[in-house]
């Protein structure tokens, strides 16, 4: 594996954190509670392995230039702006969540997670598309 290969890598962390995150969701709606706090636990992991590889492949490559010109232009730039900034807030709320649940407070867990779960599920999500709208929708300028 080339570090050319870790954004197709990272999108599919991204898409397999969201994955988990919406199974999680799901499994503490039916009150399945050890699979919930399973797809948690590995959605964290996941999303912690993400961030590895894309810190490393933005150590050695830098930032990709984006050539979309016109309406699409915005609309990327106002998708990745507020993807960072999420992203950069989720860390802090999911280590807050995960502390919480780890520590047996969970009407404290439950609250924080009413404000993480959308937050971190948008960051995994639109991960995804900031992805395919750079490196599928349009050739890369330099890669």
């Amino acid at each position: 594996m080339s570090t050319a290969d870790l954004p197709a890598l990272n999108a599919a962390l991204n898409a397999l954190s969201a994955l988990l995150l919406g199974t999680g969701f799901v499994f503490i709606r039916r009150g399945r509670i050890g699979r919930h706090r399973a797809c948690m636990v590995a959605a964290f992991a996941v999303s912690t392995v993400f961030l590895g590889s894309y810190l490393i492949y933005h150590l050695h490559h830098g930032s990709t230039p984006f050539p979309g010109r016109g309406w699409i232009r915005p609309a990327y730039f106002t998708l990745l702006l507020t993807h960072v900034l999420l992203a950069a807030g989720v860390v802090p709320l999911a280590l807050l969540t995960l502390y919480r649940a780890a520590r047996g407070d969970f009407e404290r867990h439950r609250r924080i997670a009413a404000i993480t779960f959308p937050l971190w599920m948008y960051v995994s999500v639109s991960g995804v598309a900031v992805y395919w709208i750079l490196y599928q929708l349009y050739e890369p300028v330099a890669r």
